[in-house]
């Protein structure tokens, strides 16, 4: 894999993360104000679509090497 093509995946993977940690407040914050269940499952089920992508990327970056 090329320096450029990693460079672009850790960046894509570090804005991945910063979004997943936004869902993850914004989640905290309709808990505290009492929104609906519906609306607050909806939000962490986004927020595990974002991790799952975290985590192609994490293997695109570091493949698995099998000994």
């Amino acid at each position: 894999m090329a320096d450029q093509e990693q460079a672009e995946l850790r960046l894509a993977m570090a804005r991945l993360r910063q979004e997943h940690e936004d869902y993850d407040a914004a989640i905290n914050a309709m808990i505290q104000v009492g929104c609906d269940a519906l609306r607050v499952q909806r939000m962490k089920k986004k927020k595990l679509v974002i991790k799952d992508r975290i985590s192609k990327i994490e293997d695109q970056i570091i493949p698995d090497i099998i000994a």
